[in-house]
């Protein structure tokens, strides 16, 4: 026996109703979600280019991020987390970079302020008419010959003759050179000058060597009116062999750009490594290192032509100390080696005191020394 159900055209009709009534809700739905996709990913964009926007408006440092970096960091970014972390660590690098900026800017302007302020120091020039005194040392200062009242220890075969010796020179005084061959040579340490040595009695620190002695120097020759160029190179070191061939090189530009220059000092300290050698000089209330002109010849190796007018600029400008300040200066010592002063006509060497003088008591000098040149070639 065979069972069969009946279909009335009416269920039909319900079934089909509700058969399309399905297919157009998920229809529906898959549009819908299309379209949410589309939009979701057009906000993101939208989201990510003005929130770059108003970081670059709103945090400096941010602008710094150029528009390579931004679009490779988003070609990557899968999340709002990922954005967000990647902004933040480009933020962190760019300030710290800025930071680190501001730091460098902020130790320049500190370095120029204290050059500006040392500069700004109203000079104080030397009197003269002071009491002047000689103060005992450890070492005699020999001489062999006399010109004048100017001592001279002659180490040469050269017979010193009042023609060789009477400074009757004449020199372009407008422009001076001061440098450095053994700029780390250094002095017995102060409470006002206190260092750390990087050899015996040497240092490189330029505020503490015969170096901040030729910045005082220059100081003071600038407060009479001269044009000073004062070269700081640390021409023996790292190696102290070599020094004077360094130093040569410096000198031969400076003067191949400065033709007018005739006056040269190469300013040292005496060589003896002995801190109970101190020659100094009072003046009126002063303690002043002791000076001491070196002068060559062309007695060694070297052409020197301008030997004698080295020589005889050195007798004019200590000719003028023993009228101002008596005692300021040692014995002149004329020497068989050139030091470069082939260079120049007014071309010198002056020691500035000993390792047993302070680096206040040399610099107190220049002040005096400034004071005798000006005196002298003005």
């Amino acid at each position: 026996m065979i069972n069969m159900a009946v279909i009335s055209l009416k269920d039909i009709a319900k079934y089909l109703i509700k058969f399309t009534i399905v297919v157009a809700i998920i229809v529906g739905i898959f549009i819908y979600t299309s379209k949410l996709k589309n939009n979701v990913g057009q906000i993101e964009i939208l989201q990510k280019n003005t929130f770059l926007s108003c970081l670059n408006v709103t945090i400096p440092g941010v602008t710094s991020i150029n528009n390579t970096k931004k679009e490779k960091a988003f070609i990557n970014i899968e999340s709002p987390l990922k954005l967000a972390l990647g902004i933040e660590l480009e933020m962190m690098s760019s300030l710290s970079n800025k930071q680190e900026e501001n730091k460098n800017i902020a130790n320049s302007n500190n370095t120029k302020e204290e050059t500006k302020n040392e500069q700004e120091e109203p000079v104080q020039q030397a009197e003269i008419g002071l009491k002047t005194e000689v103060q005992s040392s450890n070492v005699p200062n020999k001489y062999t010959v006399q010109y004048n009242g100017v001592k001279i220890k002659n180490e040469t075969n050269y017979k010193l003759t009042k023609e060789i010796l009477t400074p009757n020179i004449n020199i372009k005084t407008e422009n001076i050179l001061i440098f450095h061959t053994h700029a780390s040579e250094s002095y017995t340490s102060s409470e006002k000058y206190k260092y750390k040595p990087t050899g015996n009695f040497r240092t490189t620190d330029k505020n503490y060597s015969v170096i901040r002695v030729g910045r005082e120097l220059d100081k003071q020759l600038k407060s009479y009116g001269y044009k000073v160029t004062h070269n700081e190179t640390l021409h023996d070191y790292p190696s102290y062999s070599g020094s004077y061939d360094n130093s040569l090189k410096t000198v031969s530009n400076i003067l191949e750009k400065n033709k007018d220059t005739d006056i040269v000092i190469d300013i040292h300290r005496d060589a003896i490594a002995d801190s109970k050698y101190a020659p100094t000089v009072k003046i009126g209330d002063d303690y002043a290192a002791q000076l001491m002109f070196v002068i060559g010849s062309d007695g060694g190796v070297t052409k020197h032509e301008n030997w004698q007018e080295n020589l005889k600029f050195a007798v004019k400008i200590q000719e003028k100390a023993n009228e101002l300040y008596p005692g300021l200066f040692k014995p002149i010592i004329l020497r068989n080696s050139s030091y470069n002063q082939e260079l120049a006509k007014a071309a010198v060497i002056i020691e500035v005191g000993a390792t047993g003088n302070t680096l206040d008591q040399s610099i107190t000098s220049m002040k005096y020394l400034a004071k005798v040149i000006d005196e002298a070639i003005k």
